[in-house]
């Protein structure tokens, strides 16, 4: 980037805007602001990760599909810096259940989780960044909260509500908890146990029972309101027979109380000028909570009234006067009152005023103080900087001697997204900011042409996809595209995330953004006067001036990944590092892979520009330069990113149920009915029964995703303690029943001509991997030969499986060594990419006796129109009637964005 490129262009503006008190030269101190600018954005290019998901939430059995768009700078141009992103499924106690590796090219990339029963309901994150990213923060991560329902094998469905007051100065809560089954049919007079954790505090535990209508009342006081803000309920409902089930139900506040913070604009609340100032109100559950209230000056008249109009935001003016103290009189809603001090007037800073409202233009006004007002001459210097992602779009200096300015500027000149105007002074110090939200209209204009109005339940759909830039010429554009049943996938589209609401807004503002897609949808005057709200009250710390205007190029933590790479150090019997050892890096699967190199002074190795799946087990040997081999070979370990400080823990549903009603029932019915045909696994009905005929504790840990122990055979540690064999197949043949091993790998006797698949703790494996395993580490093997269990792997299960989970469960980035300078290694690598399947009315080999009651309807990743900005894709139908909701995202070679919502009708 070169910030005289950025500038000239704007020359003409700023000579124009000069009538209104701005002038443009090459001196400082704009120059040195716009080249330390322009420094620090060359070493710390922005990038950005937008996930387009199938659906906005999920139930045990589904998989949650999508599409990765990574974009570098203002522009949102596909970003070539990284090649490697990382997506997590992290649950409400920020745990890592599931990570993939996924490779990026151009920008782009797809996969998915499959969401085993193994998974508790409950409320989840996906997070996605690449290594690249961490340097600014988690704060800047794609994270969005999901919830995940479980009607399969759940009986028991719950509802919480909350209250608050007070009991000796301390919060205290009073939950309310309803237990019903699926179809809302009251659990009465049944013993509960509980117990409540407020952060990683145990508060209180009891028992009780449901009255008639199925509610169970608890209370308590939370003994730490400083420090312990959320938590959990933890209930044990004891059902006939025995059975325990438990549940656990979100806190996501102890107390009503709501936090108010007045922001000035521009920063300074200033003597004499008239301010504007917003304010936010936000509830302890962190939503925005309704307020009103008036101003009171200290000769207790009202100078201002004030009422929230979104979200808990609005603004006021105010025009303090010296020597004059403000307070503010706040209404909560349920009407208690409370008081807040007006402090930090001053009168000799600058107040920057920016109305945004005019659909072409920024008008922008500063003001003086009453110290530099009163001055009858001054030699301040102002510098005006307009950025966006660091690339500056505006600049211009004041007249020397100028008390107020004003300054009308095109919007045609800015990218569209989030605009930081700043301030000045002649010692190039920060005075003033300023967020404005650009609309300047360069979306992609798309268009969906059916090739019918109206559809019939399993008919074929064929529709054309038309993209044009804002000037209506056809662009080639990468595309998802997302259908799904709404009648079964109600969406709330004001708190939806979109390809729009993330990438121009939420990715460049700090903290939660509450509703991002009520800003997009149905624009219209009202909407844009509540953004222009949210960016007077959040904040924009992508860098700090401090840092940037110092000149600070320290070097960066964590570099782009290009490509998957292994690295470690190599040290000598003494623990001295090995200088010019020799490392060698091979693996035999799909064929003789190797590779070398040689340690540096610290006797560091690095193996760069490699690719390999997650199934893949390295060899690493390694040398002294004079080829001994007493050397002690040590990996780095690669730690994710921290999943503390969750942003969005707003979002997160104390009832996960709520609205979703008809997706949870759905869920159910699809389920049976594939139970009735028998193409699902309908063993977890029967599991108690197994267990109390076995006497055996179930497994706890497993990759299989009918749940752990759902199998044909299972076997376990025990089962194989004290075997010496030198291989596993040696130790299992004859062990496990139909299934037979032909040089270390598994055949199902009944099809001898396709291997079964191998999982080891959740990764495919193959048999000459499952060789170099050493028993004494497997804590089960599942045996998945007939369909009941095999058909939820698709294609893959048709050979039968093998589940392998070790004692830890966590093989994956681990290594074992076996002799001096040799060691094995399963890094974490790519993971497999599935395609979305969905049944083809059309082929004859399709049982079309099965009932389609499937809610993610289709789902396509790699869409790419022509040139012609055209592109044809198509599905069947289900047997839901109603609306389907088509949701096309995407992103052409310049860094365009798109967005199209449509529905077609399902008739019949």
């Amino acid at each position: 980037m070169n910030y005289k490129r950025i500038v000239a262009p704007l020359l003409g503006l700023v000579l124009v805007t000069a009538l209104f008190g701005f002038v443009r030269s090459d001196d400082d101190p704009i120059d040195k602001i716009l080249s330390r600018i322009d420094q620090w954005m060359t070493a710390h290019p922005q990038e950005k990760v937008y996930l387009q998901l199938d659906k906005p939430y999920y139930a045990i059995g589904d998989d949650i599909w999508f599409k990765a768009y990574v974009t570098v700078g203002s522009e949102h141009k596909l970003s070539a810096l990284s090649g490697v992103l990382n997506v997590e499924l992290i649950d409400d106690r920020d745990s890592i259940k599931q990570s993939l590796k996924l490779p990026v090219i151009s920008g782009l990339t797809w996969g998915d989780f499959a969401l085993p029963d193994t998974l508790k309901e409950g409320n989840y994150r996906i997070r996605a960044y690449t290594n690249w990213m961490r340097n600014a923060g988690t704060a800047y991560f794609f994270d969005k909260a999901i919830t995940i329902s479980n009607a399969v094998t759940n009986t028991v469905f719950t509802q919480v509500t909350y209250s608050y007051s007070t009991e000796n100065g301390r919060p205290k809560v009073k939950a309310i908890i309803n237990y019903t089954d699926l179809k809302g049919t009251p659990i009465p007079n049944t013993a509960v146990s509980y117990r409540v954790q407020l952060g990683a505090k145990a508060i209180t535990k009891g028992s009780g029972q449901t009255d008639e209508k199925g509610n169970l009342t608890i209370a308590f006081v939370n003994p730490e309101p400083g420090v312990l803000k959320a938590g959990r309920i933890i209930t044990g409902l004891k059902l006939a027979g025995n059975k325990l089930v438990e549940k656990t139900l979100l806190i996501k506040a102890t107390s009503a109380n709501t936090d108010v913070q007045f922001f000035p604009e521009g920063g300074n609340l200033v003597i004499g000028n008239v301010n504007k100032i917003a304010f936010k109100a936000v509830g302890a559950d962190g939503l925005g909570a309704a307020i009103k209230g008036t101003v009171i000056d200290d000769r207790n008249n009202e100078v201002a009234g004030f009422s929230s109009v979104h979200l808990g935001m609005g603004e006021f003016e105010l025009k303090p006067e010296n020597g004059r103290s403000y307070h503010a009189k706040i209404t909560y809603a349920d009407g208690s009152t409370g008081t807040i001090d007006l402090s930090g007037a001053t009168n000799n800073g600058y107040s920057l005023s920016i109305d945004n409202s005019d659909a072409d233009v920024i008008h922008v006004k500063i003001l003086p103080g009453a110290v530099i007002s009163a001055s009858s001459s001054t030699t301040e210097v102002m510098a005006l900087v307009g950025q966006s992602g660091g690339q500056v779009y505006y600049a211009g200096k004041s007249k020397p001697g100028s008390k107020s300015f004003t300054a009308d500027i095109p919007k045609s000149k800015f990218p569209g997204g989030v605009m930081q105007f700043t301030l000045f002074s002649s010692a190039g110090e920060p005075m003033n900011e300023r967020l404005v939200f650009i609309e300047n209209h360069n979306q992609l204009k798309l268009e969906v042409k059916p090739d019918q109005q109206e559809y019939s339940p399993r008919q074929k759909a064929v529709l054309n996809l038309n993209a044009a830039d804002k000037n209506g010429k056809p662009v080639v554009g990468s595309f998802s595209v997302s259908v799904t049943d709404e009648s079964k996938v109600p969406v709330d589209e004001n708190s939806e995330n979109s390809i729009l609401s993330n990438l121009l807004l939420t990715s460049d503002l700090k903290g939660y953004i509450e509703q991002p897609g009520y800003y997009f949808n149905n624009q219209n005057d009202k909407t844009r006067a509540d953004l222009d709200l949210l960016l007077l009250t959040q904040g924009y710390h992508r860098f700090e001036w401090k840092e940037v205007l110092g000149g600070s190029t320290t070097a960066t933590v964590y570099q782009p990944e290009k490509t998957l790479e292994i690295s470690g150090h190599l040290k000598n019997l003494l623990g001295k590092p090995v200088v010019d050892g020799n490392v060698t890096l091979f693996s035999t699967k799909g064929g003789v892979f190797m590779t070398n190199t040689t340690s540096d002074d610290k006797g560091r190795f690095t193996f760069k520009n490699l690719v390999f799946k997650d199934s893949v087990r390295f060899v690493i040997q390694a040398r002294t330069a004079k080829e001994h081999k007493n050397v002690q070979v040590d990996i780095d370990a690669v730690q994710p990113a921290p999943t503390s400080g969750n942003i969005n823990a707003a979002d997160f549903l104390v009832n996960i149920y709520d609205g979703h009603t008809s997706f949870l029932q759905n869920s159910k019915t699809q389920y049976d009915d594939l139970v009735k045909f028998g193409i699902a696994n309908h063993s977890i009905v029967l599991k108690e029964v197994v267990i109390k005929e076995k006497k055996e504790e179930p497994l706890t840990s497993s990759s299989n995703l009918n749940g752990p122990g759902n199998a044909d055979q299972v076997i376990r540690a025990t089962d194989l303690a004290g075997y010496a064999c030198p291989t596993i197949a040696d130790c299992l043949q004859g062990k496990l029943s139909g299934v037979v091993f032909k040089n270390d790998t598994p055949y199902l006797v009944r099809n001898l001509k396709q291997p079964m698949l191998i999982e080891l703790d959740g990764i495919n494996i193959d048999g000459e991997t499952l060789s170099n395993i050493n028993i004494s580490d497997i804590g089960s093997v599942e045996v998945l030969k007939n369909i009941q269990y095999t058909s939820i792997y698709g294609g893959r299960g048709n050979g039968g499986i093998l589940i392998f989970t070790s004692k830890t469960g966590k093989s994956v980035g681990t290594y074992q060594r076996y002799s001096p300078g040799v060691i094995t290694y399963m890094p974490m690598g790519y993971a497999k990419v599935r395609e979305f399947y969905a049944p083809k009315y059309d082929d004859p080999k399709t049982n079309s006796q099965v009932p389609d009651e499937r809610s993610t309807i289709f789902w396509k990743p790699n869409i790419i129109t022509n040139k012609e900005g055209k592109a044809t894709f198509d599905y069947f139908n289900a047997d839901g009637r109603g609306t389907y909701r088509v949701v096309i995202e995407g992103i052409d070679d310049k860094g365009n964005l798109g967005r199209l919502v449509y529905r077609i009708v399902i008739g019949g």
